[in-house]
Protein backbone atom coordinates (compact mmCIF):
# COMPACT_ATOMS: atom_id res chain seq x y z
CA UNK A 1 0.00 0.00 0.00
CA UNK A 2 1.32 3.39 -1.14
CA UNK A 3 1.94 5.15 2.47
CA UNK A 4 2.27 9.03 0.79
CA UNK A 5 -0.38 8.55 -1.79
CA UNK A 6 -0.28 11.64 -4.05
CA UNK A 7 -2.70 14.22 -3.82
CA UNK A 8 -4.60 12.58 -6.88
CA UNK A 9 -4.74 9.94 -5.68
CA UNK A 10 -6.19 11.31 -2.53
CA UNK A 11 -8.68 13.19 -4.48
CA UNK A 12 -10.16 10.51 -6.38
CA UNK A 13 -10.61 8.80 -3.46
CA UNK A 14 -12.30 11.01 -1.62
CA UNK A 15 -14.79 12.04 -4.98
CA UNK A 16 -15.39 7.76 -5.60
CA UNK A 17 -16.34 7.77 -2.02
CA UNK A 18 -18.13 10.78 -1.39
CA UNK A 19 -20.26 11.17 -4.75
CA UNK A 20 -19.41 8.00 -7.11
CA UNK A 21 -19.81 4.90 -5.42
CA UNK A 22 -23.10 6.28 -3.82
CA UNK A 23 -24.53 7.44 -6.95
CA UNK A 24 -23.51 4.89 -9.36
CA UNK A 25 -26.67 2.25 -9.26
CA UNK A 26 -28.96 5.86 -10.21
CA UNK A 27 -26.33 7.02 -12.90
CA UNK A 28 -26.38 3.66 -14.39
CA UNK A 29 -29.91 4.08 -15.17
CA UNK A 30 -30.54 7.81 -15.88
CA UNK A 31 -27.01 9.31 -17.34
CA UNK A 32 -23.56 10.98 -16.25
CA UNK A 33 -25.19 14.41 -14.88
CA UNK A 34 -23.25 17.28 -15.48
CA UNK A 35 -22.44 17.45 -12.32
CA UNK A 36 -20.53 14.76 -11.73
CA UNK A 37 -17.80 16.28 -14.54
CA UNK A 38 -17.89 19.56 -12.91
CA UNK A 39 -16.60 17.19 -9.44
CA UNK A 40 -14.39 15.72 -11.53
CA UNK A 41 -13.08 19.36 -13.13
CA UNK A 42 -12.72 20.69 -9.61
CA UNK A 43 -10.60 17.27 -8.57
CA UNK A 44 -7.91 18.05 -11.07
CA UNK A 45 -7.96 14.70 -11.92
CA UNK A 46 -8.70 16.05 -15.98
CA UNK A 47 -4.85 17.51 -15.83
CA UNK A 48 -3.15 14.28 -14.13
CA UNK A 49 -1.21 13.62 -17.04
CA UNK A 50 -0.77 17.13 -18.58
CA UNK A 51 2.17 19.40 -18.32
CA UNK A 52 2.88 21.57 -15.66
CA UNK A 53 3.80 24.37 -17.56
CA UNK A 54 -0.01 24.66 -19.16
CA UNK A 55 -1.51 23.98 -15.37
CA UNK A 56 -1.84 19.99 -15.41
CA UNK A 57 -0.01 17.79 -12.46
CA UNK A 58 2.43 15.91 -15.22
CA UNK A 59 2.18 13.06 -12.74
CA UNK A 60 3.38 9.61 -13.38
CA UNK A 61 1.98 6.45 -15.13
CA UNK A 62 1.53 4.87 -11.91
CA UNK A 63 -0.59 7.78 -10.43
CA UNK A 64 -2.88 7.59 -13.77
CA UNK A 65 -3.60 4.22 -13.43
CA UNK A 66 -4.06 4.30 -9.67
CA UNK A 67 -6.61 6.74 -10.13
CA UNK A 68 -7.85 4.95 -13.08
CA UNK A 69 -8.95 2.00 -10.86
CA UNK A 70 -10.53 4.23 -8.50
CA UNK A 71 -12.62 5.71 -10.62
CA UNK A 72 -13.40 2.95 -13.05
CA UNK A 73 -14.32 0.69 -9.94
CA UNK A 74 -16.15 3.55 -8.43
CA UNK A 75 -19.02 4.51 -11.46
CA UNK A 76 -17.19 3.11 -14.82
CA UNK A 77 -19.66 5.40 -16.54
CA UNK A 78 -18.30 8.60 -15.08
CA UNK A 79 -14.27 7.56 -15.52
CA UNK A 80 -14.82 6.26 -19.23
CA UNK A 81 -16.52 9.91 -20.09
CA UNK A 82 -13.41 11.82 -18.07
CA UNK A 83 -11.15 9.15 -19.18
CA UNK A 84 -11.75 10.37 -23.28
CA UNK A 85 -9.52 13.99 -22.36
CA UNK A 86 -6.73 12.56 -21.27
CA UNK A 87 -5.58 11.75 -25.28
CA UNK A 88 -6.43 14.68 -26.61
CA UNK A 89 -4.72 16.52 -24.11
CA UNK A 90 -1.50 13.69 -24.55
CA UNK A 91 -1.45 14.40 -27.98
CA UNK A 92 -1.74 17.92 -27.48
CA UNK A 93 1.26 17.86 -25.07
CA UNK A 94 3.61 16.36 -27.93
CA UNK A 95 1.89 18.57 -30.74
CA UNK A 96 4.34 21.56 -32.78
CA UNK A 97 1.17 23.21 -33.88
CA UNK A 98 -0.22 26.09 -33.40
CA UNK A 99 -3.68 24.42 -31.90
CA UNK A 100 -1.57 23.41 -28.75
CA UNK A 101 -1.12 26.88 -27.45
CA UNK A 102 -5.18 27.58 -27.92
CA UNK A 103 -6.30 24.63 -25.92
CA UNK A 104 -3.72 22.93 -24.24
CA UNK A 105 -3.93 25.07 -21.24
CA UNK A 106 -7.66 25.02 -21.15
CA UNK A 107 -7.99 21.22 -21.01
CA UNK A 108 -5.24 20.81 -18.79
CA UNK A 109 -7.17 22.75 -15.98
CA UNK A 110 -10.30 21.40 -17.16
CA UNK A 111 -11.67 24.24 -17.88
CA UNK A 112 -13.02 22.23 -21.08
CA UNK A 113 -13.44 18.89 -21.11
CA UNK A 114 -12.93 16.92 -24.51
CA UNK A 115 -13.92 13.91 -25.85
CA UNK A 116 -11.81 11.65 -28.81
CA UNK A 117 -13.22 10.04 -32.24
CA UNK A 118 -10.68 7.97 -33.67
CA UNK A 119 -11.10 3.91 -32.68
CA UNK A 120 -12.49 3.70 -36.60
CA UNK A 121 -8.73 3.92 -37.48
CA UNK A 122 -7.96 0.67 -36.18
CA UNK A 123 -10.21 -0.33 -39.03
CA UNK A 124 -7.79 -0.15 -41.64
CA UNK A 125 -7.66 -1.16 -44.46
CA UNK A 126 -10.96 -0.15 -44.18
CA UNK A 127 -11.67 3.48 -43.92
CA UNK A 128 -14.69 4.97 -41.80
CA UNK A 129 -13.69 8.36 -42.08
CA UNK A 130 -12.11 9.91 -44.92
CA UNK A 131 -10.69 13.28 -45.19
CA UNK A 132 -9.00 15.81 -47.52
CA UNK A 133 -7.92 19.03 -48.59
CA UNK A 134 -10.51 21.51 -48.99
CA UNK A 135 -10.46 25.39 -49.20
CA UNK A 136 -7.74 26.08 -47.27
CA UNK A 137 -8.69 23.67 -44.45
CA UNK A 138 -9.60 19.73 -44.15
CA UNK A 139 -13.45 18.07 -45.06
CA UNK A 140 -13.64 14.97 -43.14
CA UNK A 141 -16.95 12.23 -44.61
CA UNK A 142 -17.79 8.93 -43.44
CA UNK A 143 -19.04 7.55 -39.90
CA UNK A 144 -17.69 7.19 -36.38
CA UNK A 145 -19.17 4.49 -35.03
CA UNK A 146 -18.50 5.10 -31.02
CA UNK A 147 -18.55 9.06 -29.33
CA UNK A 148 -18.62 9.08 -26.00
CA UNK A 149 -19.92 11.92 -23.87
CA UNK A 150 -21.88 13.91 -26.24
CA UNK A 151 -23.58 16.41 -24.24
CA UNK A 152 -21.06 16.79 -21.81
CA UNK A 153 -17.87 17.51 -23.71
CA UNK A 154 -17.27 20.70 -24.88
CA UNK A 155 -14.65 19.58 -27.55
CA UNK A 156 -13.65 16.42 -29.78
CA UNK A 157 -10.84 15.09 -31.02
CA UNK A 158 -11.35 13.87 -34.64
CA UNK A 159 -9.66 11.70 -36.95
CA UNK A 160 -9.31 10.85 -39.94
CA UNK A 161 -7.56 9.15 -42.65
CA UNK A 162 -6.49 10.92 -46.24
CA UNK A 163 -6.28 9.12 -49.61
CA UNK A 164 -2.58 9.73 -49.36
CA UNK A 165 -2.24 7.10 -46.28
CA UNK A 166 -2.17 10.22 -44.13
CA UNK A 167 -3.73 10.22 -40.33
CA UNK A 168 -4.94 13.50 -39.81
CA UNK A 169 -6.21 14.45 -36.08
CA UNK A 170 -7.96 18.00 -35.66
CA UNK A 171 -10.35 19.50 -32.88
CA UNK A 172 -13.93 21.12 -33.21
CA UNK A 173 -16.42 21.89 -30.77
CA UNK A 174 -18.58 18.84 -29.68
CA UNK A 175 -21.66 19.54 -30.80
CA UNK A 176 -24.13 19.37 -34.38
CA UNK A 177 -23.53 21.90 -36.74
CA UNK A 178 -23.38 21.61 -40.65
CA UNK A 179 -21.45 18.52 -41.85
CA UNK A 180 -21.83 17.02 -38.58
CA UNK A 181 -24.78 14.90 -37.28
CA UNK A 182 -25.41 12.99 -33.95
CA UNK A 183 -27.30 9.45 -33.61
CA UNK A 184 -29.75 9.37 -30.91
CA UNK A 185 -28.11 8.14 -27.39
CA UNK A 186 -27.03 4.26 -28.00
CA UNK A 187 -29.19 2.30 -25.56
CA UNK A 188 -26.15 -0.45 -24.57
CA UNK A 189 -25.97 -3.17 -22.22
CA UNK A 190 -23.35 -1.09 -19.96
CA UNK A 191 -22.75 2.34 -19.84
CA UNK A 192 -25.48 3.88 -21.91
CA UNK A 193 -25.07 6.24 -19.01
CA UNK A 194 -22.18 7.91 -20.73
CA UNK A 195 -24.28 9.12 -23.17
CA UNK A 196 -22.17 6.98 -26.58
CA UNK A 197 -23.61 8.16 -30.02
CA UNK A 198 -22.09 7.74 -33.42
CA UNK A 199 -21.55 10.23 -35.68
CA UNK A 200 -22.40 11.13 -39.39
CA UNK A 201 -19.96 13.26 -41.28
CA UNK A 202 -20.63 14.66 -44.17
CA UNK A 203 -18.68 17.51 -45.60
CA UNK A 204 -17.31 18.60 -42.22
CA UNK A 205 -14.79 21.22 -42.63
CA UNK A 206 -12.30 22.22 -40.10
CA UNK A 207 -9.29 25.01 -40.50
CA UNK A 208 -6.15 23.83 -40.86
CA UNK A 209 -5.39 25.52 -37.54
CA UNK A 210 -8.02 23.02 -35.98
CA UNK A 211 -5.04 20.07 -36.92
CA UNK A 212 -3.26 18.68 -33.85
CA UNK A 213 -1.35 15.84 -35.57
CA UNK A 214 -0.87 14.52 -39.42
CA UNK A 215 1.61 11.18 -39.66
CA UNK A 216 1.33 8.61 -42.19
CA UNK A 217 -0.93 5.61 -40.68
CA UNK A 218 2.28 3.44 -40.81
CA UNK A 219 3.79 5.70 -38.17
CA UNK A 220 0.93 6.21 -36.35
CA UNK A 221 -0.17 2.77 -35.60
CA UNK A 222 2.67 0.81 -33.80
CA UNK A 223 2.20 3.75 -30.90
CA UNK A 224 -1.58 2.86 -30.86
CA UNK A 225 -0.77 -0.73 -30.84
CA UNK A 226 1.13 -0.35 -27.89
CA UNK A 227 -1.68 1.34 -26.09
CA UNK A 228 -3.70 -1.32 -26.70
CA UNK A 229 -1.66 -4.55 -26.03
CA UNK A 230 -1.90 -3.75 -21.90
CA UNK A 231 -4.30 -4.80 -19.84
CA UNK A 232 -6.39 -1.61 -19.03
CA UNK A 233 -6.38 -0.15 -15.22
CA UNK A 234 -10.31 -0.18 -15.36
CA UNK A 235 -10.11 -4.01 -15.55
CA UNK A 236 -8.09 -4.10 -12.31
CA UNK A 237 -10.72 -1.03 -10.45
CA UNK A 238 -14.05 -3.15 -11.26
CA UNK A 239 -12.34 -6.24 -10.03
CA UNK A 240 -11.86 -4.65 -7.07
CA UNK A 241 -14.52 -3.24 -6.36
CA UNK A 242 -16.60 -6.86 -7.02
CA UNK A 243 -14.35 -8.56 -4.59
CA UNK A 244 -15.21 -6.12 -2.10
CA UNK A 245 -18.90 -7.37 -1.76
CA UNK A 246 -17.31 -11.23 -0.95
CA UNK A 247 -16.36 -12.56 2.06
CA UNK A 248 -12.63 -13.29 2.68
CA UNK A 249 -13.15 -16.86 2.17
CA UNK A 250 -14.16 -16.36 -1.40
CA UNK A 251 -12.89 -13.47 -2.07
CA UNK A 252 -9.25 -14.01 -0.75
CA UNK A 253 -8.01 -16.10 -3.05
CA UNK A 254 -9.50 -14.37 -6.12
CA UNK A 255 -7.80 -10.70 -4.66
CA UNK A 256 -4.84 -12.45 -4.36
CA UNK A 257 -4.85 -13.87 -7.96
CA UNK A 258 -5.79 -9.92 -9.00
CA UNK A 259 -2.49 -8.88 -6.93
CA UNK A 260 -0.43 -10.63 -9.19
CA UNK A 261 -1.87 -10.07 -12.33
CA UNK A 262 -2.00 -6.59 -11.51
CA UNK A 263 1.46 -6.79 -10.56
CA UNK A 264 2.97 -8.38 -13.68
CA UNK A 265 0.59 -6.26 -15.91
CA UNK A 266 2.24 -2.76 -14.50
CA UNK A 267 5.50 -4.36 -14.73
CA UNK A 268 5.20 -5.01 -18.55
CA UNK A 269 3.58 -1.31 -18.98
CA UNK A 270 6.77 0.37 -17.40
CA UNK A 271 8.99 -1.25 -19.60
CA UNK A 272 11.04 0.81 -21.79
CA UNK A 273 10.11 -1.39 -25.11
CA UNK A 274 6.26 -0.79 -25.39
CA UNK A 275 6.63 -3.63 -28.27
CA UNK A 276 8.37 -6.01 -26.99
CA UNK A 277 6.95 -9.05 -25.18
CA UNK A 278 3.60 -8.73 -27.25
CA UNK A 279 3.29 -12.43 -26.31
CA UNK A 280 3.26 -11.93 -22.61
CA UNK A 281 1.61 -8.77 -22.84
CA UNK A 282 -1.65 -10.00 -24.82
CA UNK A 283 -1.72 -13.51 -22.54
CA UNK A 284 -1.58 -10.68 -19.39
CA UNK A 285 -4.17 -9.05 -20.83
CA UNK A 286 -6.53 -12.39 -21.02
CA UNK A 287 -5.80 -13.18 -17.40
CA UNK A 288 -6.80 -10.06 -16.21
CA UNK A 289 -9.96 -10.39 -17.65
CA UNK A 290 -10.68 -13.53 -16.33
CA UNK A 291 -9.87 -12.59 -12.94
CA UNK A 292 -12.51 -9.98 -13.28
CA UNK A 293 -15.15 -12.05 -14.94
CA UNK A 294 -14.35 -14.45 -11.92
CA UNK A 295 -14.82 -12.04 -9.94
CA UNK A 296 -17.89 -10.00 -11.52
CA UNK A 297 -20.14 -13.35 -11.32
CA UNK A 298 -19.05 -14.61 -7.72
CA UNK A 299 -20.77 -11.02 -6.53
CA UNK A 300 -23.66 -11.83 -8.55
CA UNK A 301 -23.81 -15.09 -6.92
CA UNK A 302 -22.78 -14.25 -3.60
CA UNK A 303 -25.77 -11.58 -3.77
CA UNK A 304 -28.41 -14.14 -5.41
CA UNK A 305 -32.11 -13.46 -6.85
CA UNK A 306 -31.51 -9.45 -5.82
CA UNK A 307 -28.81 -9.58 -7.51
CA UNK A 308 -31.31 -9.16 -10.94
CA UNK A 309 -32.60 -5.70 -9.74
CA UNK A 310 -31.17 -3.02 -11.80
CA UNK A 311 -30.31 -1.59 -8.11
CA UNK A 312 -28.09 -4.24 -7.82
CA UNK A 313 -24.55 -2.71 -7.31
CA UNK A 314 -23.10 -6.84 -8.30
CA UNK A 315 -25.01 -6.62 -11.41
CA UNK A 316 -23.91 -3.03 -12.32
CA UNK A 317 -20.18 -3.86 -12.05
CA UNK A 318 -20.75 -7.76 -14.42
CA UNK A 319 -22.45 -5.99 -17.22
CA UNK A 320 -19.71 -3.42 -17.21
CA UNK A 321 -16.92 -6.15 -16.71
CA UNK A 322 -18.74 -6.87 -19.72
CA UNK A 323 -17.70 -4.07 -21.77
CA UNK A 324 -14.45 -3.73 -20.46
CA UNK A 325 -13.98 -7.12 -22.37
CA UNK A 326 -14.43 -5.49 -25.49
CA UNK A 327 -13.40 -2.19 -24.53
CA UNK A 328 -9.99 -0.99 -27.02
CA UNK A 329 -10.73 -4.17 -28.96
CA UNK A 330 -8.54 -4.79 -32.00
CA UNK A 331 -8.06 -7.49 -34.27
CA UNK A 332 -4.88 -8.66 -32.03
CA UNK A 333 -6.00 -8.61 -28.72
CA UNK A 334 -9.72 -10.05 -30.06
CA UNK A 335 -7.63 -13.46 -31.12
CA UNK A 336 -5.50 -13.67 -27.93
CA UNK A 337 -8.71 -13.63 -25.67
CA UNK A 338 -10.50 -15.93 -27.94
CA UNK A 339 -7.52 -18.47 -27.70
CA UNK A 340 -7.14 -18.27 -24.06
CA UNK A 341 -10.64 -18.73 -23.79
CA UNK A 342 -10.13 -21.67 -25.78
CA UNK A 343 -7.32 -23.55 -24.12
CA UNK A 344 -7.01 -23.04 -20.75
CA UNK A 345 -8.74 -25.07 -18.06
CA UNK A 346 -11.16 -23.49 -15.81
CA UNK A 347 -9.29 -22.04 -12.49
CA UNK A 348 -5.77 -22.71 -14.66
CA UNK A 349 -4.47 -19.07 -14.64
CA UNK A 350 -5.51 -18.30 -17.67
CA UNK A 351 -2.33 -17.19 -19.98
CA UNK A 352 0.56 -18.21 -17.67
CA UNK A 353 0.13 -22.01 -18.44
Amino acid sequence: MNVNPHPLVVRARRLAAGLLVPEAERVDQEGVPASHIEAVRRSGLLGVVAPVAYGGSGASPAVLRETTEILAGACCSTWFVQTQHHTPVQTLAKSGLPVRERLLGALSRGELLSGVAYAHLRSYPRVPVRVRRHSGGWRFDGTVPWYTGWGLNDVMLLAGLSDTGEVLFAFTEAREQPGLRASPPMRLAALTAARTVSLELDGLWLPEDAVALRTPYERWAPGDRARTLNASPAVFGVAEAALSLLDEEMGGPLRARLTDVRRRAYALADHPAPLERAGERLAVRAEAYEVLCRATTAAVVAGGGRTMALTSRAQRLAREGLFLLVQGQTTETRSAHLRALAWSPAGSGGGRG
